[in-house]
């Protein structure tokens, strides 16, 4: 089993320890070592407890820049302290009131591909070690991209094809219908640009760490619970802003100042995305578990202790 996942599973086991490990690997410090340091931070953590003082920073380094199927360093853009610097002016430019659908569609374009990008690097390829991306695969995170860009601009689509000027209808597609379309975009591209690894299975591994087979069991669970978490970072992310909102117009001090509102909605977007970035990466662990039942057949022999263990990726 890869030190990465090793690590994980003697200091991840609950979402607490977890969420204190996420808030340090979102360091965007991080981002500027260099590939020989994050290698040597790599081998350092097969250590243990046995690092020096000195080196109690290298499980932080490898577990937020070293893919833990290919032990290969992540790209940069890809890695998880990036996640928030590059998707934060994204998700704020998607949210605004744009008032034609060209720039609707532009931003959740950025956004949706980056999203595609990061859920595509940061995967479990335990299955896929020495292969390229199949055609397949290519075709639907494009076909997947395009259609959720068209999807999530559908709001302002709708505003200005039906030339809407009903200020509760405006309500409900400006501030309202965000919030599960965001959810369900974001649960959606993970489904399209993951599903090889419910076709073709993923890697795991029983209690004491050696691989015993590949399961299209553990290969769909990784990729609801990863679908499930990104639907909640997005989902909040876009539901903060709308309450808030909401609850400071009741206000004499908004009712007497409506250009409040806009820079308030901003900002509690993204206060509402970096908060949630973490929590949503401790939902599930990293190294999933998966119990005896739930497994093929022909794996269930290997599940001496009544599970197996996974990467569930990111």
């Amino acid at each position: 089993m890869d030190p990465n996942l090793l690590y994980w599973k003697a200091h991840g086991e609950s979402f607490i320890s977890r969420l204190r490990i996420w808030v340090d690997l979102l360091d965007p410090s991080s981002l500027l070592c260099s590939d020989a340091e994050i290698q040597k931070a790599r081998v350092l953590i097969g250590e243990g407890d046995n690092l020096s003082i000195k080196d109690k920073h290298a499980p932080i380094l490898s577990l937020s820049s070293v893919h833990a199927d290919s032990g290969e360093v992540l790209p940069l853009v890809f890695r998880p302290p990036a996640f928030l610097p590059i998707s934060a002016p994204m998700v704020i430019g998607s949210f605004l009131p744009h008032a034609r659908v060209t720039p609707a569609l532009f931003w959740q374009f950025l956004l949706q591909t980056y999203n595609a990008g990061f859920n595509y690097a940061n995967r479990n390829s335990s299955a896929e070690q020495g292969k390229k991306m199949s055609l397949k695969q290519l075709l639907m995170t494009g076909g997947s991209v395009a259609y959720v860009t068209c999807a999530g601009a559908l709001p302002q689509i709708i505003i200005s094809r039906l030339g809407v000027r009903s200020v509760p209808l405006q309500t409900f597609f400006r501030s309202l219908l965000p919030i599960p379309l965001s959810a369900a975009l974001a649960a959606f591209n993970v489904f399209t640009v993951r599903n090889e690894e419910s076709e073709n299975g993923i890697q795991v591994f029983d209690s004491n760490g050696n691989p015993v087979g590949v399961s299209k069991a553990a290969g769909a669970k990784a990729v609801r619970d990863t679908a499930l978490s990104r639907a909640a970072l997005f989902g909040t992310s876009a539901a903060a802003p709308s309450l808030l909102v909401w609850l400071l117009q009741r206000t004499r001090l908004f009712q007497r100042n409506s250009r409040l509102v806009g820079p308030i909605r901003l900002l509690s977007a993204l206060y509402a995305l970096g908060l949630m970035i973490p929590v949503t990466f401790s939902l599930f662990p990293q190294l999933g578990m998966i119990k005896r039942e739930s497994l093929e057949e022909h794996l269930q022999a290997a599940a001496a202790d009544g599970h197996l263990f996974y990467h569930r990726g990111l």
